[in-house]
């Protein structure tokens, strides 16, 4: 017996995993504090924070035991930074976006993968893309996206904690350089660690902590795959959400770049508003009750895809 206690201690500090069941407001907290914290200086791409922003989600990645594709949890591009029109093109900058796996388990499905996706990147100081007069000024993004990037780590984390339910396979990206065009879910889907054939569904997560008093979550493209329309409303239901689902309205974040490859895609969030793009969107604006609502009912539906054989086939909406 103690033979036996004694081997299963050391294989428990050989594999330092953490996973748990609930997704809680003071891990959202957490993580949207990080990163919109004013030494991040706006999560710009190829900024002196980047590195560190990258090191900080694999880090989370890594200890709810999502596994790395070739080696590594980061992805590496080159991203061209906008400019005003009358200002001279930057220098290309180096980025990433981070990658990790949940393997499913059953012989078949496993080598179908659903991807949940969030990008980490915002604005800096501003830029073209500011809605804001204030020059030089961080923005924080704590809607856009923290969040996102912050329900992305805490769903990754409840959904390892049951991986032995899933018969699919499971894909989480953090995106670099969204706000530069789409350029981590672009490269992405040129570079995918698996044949995109494989890959039937992209759900992103852009916006998500701002869930209004009517409790309304919206999303585009739940037409995109079989009886999605039917599914995202009822789940939306039992979450004690208002889901307010398009079959279409595909819209301008890194699910894009899925669905232009015929991925099914469903693009996430709780809606627009004065502070975005500005050094408004700041985390005291945050829900955080209600972006648990909005992550729960996120886990929800990926487990509910991930763990039958749920149809994911591809359909083009006009």
């Amino acid at each position: 017996m103690m033979r036996k206690i004694l081997c299963f201690l050391l294989l428990f500090n050989l594999y330092p995993v953490f996973s748990q069941t609930e997704i809680t407001t003071n891990e959202l907290y957490d993580h949207i504090s990080f990163l919109t914290s004013t030494v991040n200086k706006g999560r710009y791409p190829g900024s002196s924070t980047n590195k560190k922003l990258v090191k900080y989600i694999f880090k989370d990645f890594k200890k709810s035991g999502l596994e790395k594709f070739d080696q590594s949890y980061r992805q590496e591009f080159v991203a061209e930074l906008r400019v005003s029109n009358d200002v001279d093109k930057k220098p290309e900058v180096k980025t990433w976006n981070v990658i990790g796996l949940l393997k499913g388990n059953d012989h078949k499905l496993q080598n179908e993968y659903i991807v949940l996706g969030a990008h980490y990147d915002h604005l800096g100081h501003g830029g073209p893309s500011s809605k804001s007069d204030q020059l030089n000024t961080v923005h924080p993004g704590a809607d856009d996206n923290a969040s996102g990037t912050a329900a992305l780590l805490e769903i990754a984390e409840r959904l390892s904690a049951i991986q032995s339910q899933l018969k699919r396979s499971i894909i989480f990206v953090a995106f670099g350089a969204e706000e530069q065009g789409l350029l981590g879910s672009k490269h992405f889907v040129e570079n995918s660690p698996v044949p995109l054939a494989q890959l039937k569904l992209m759900i992103n997560m852009d916006m998500v902590g701002r869930l209004n008093e009517q409790k309304q979550i919206y999303m585009g493209g739940a037409g995109t795959f079989p009886e999605g329309q039917k599914l995202m409303a009822k789940l939306g239901k039992e979450a004690g959400l208002n889901p307010v689902v398009h079959a279409g309205s595909v819209g301008g974040s890194d699910h894009v770049s899925f669905y232009k490859k015929n991925i099914s895609v469903l693009g996430m969030h709780t809606g627009g508003h004065k502070q975005y793009h500005t050094p408004e969107d700041t985390i005291d604006l945050i829900n955080f009750k209600g972006e648990k609502m909005v992550c729960d009912y996120i886990f929800q539906t990926i487990f509910t895809l991930a763990s039958s054989a749920h149809p994911l086939t591809f359909i083009a909406q006009d």
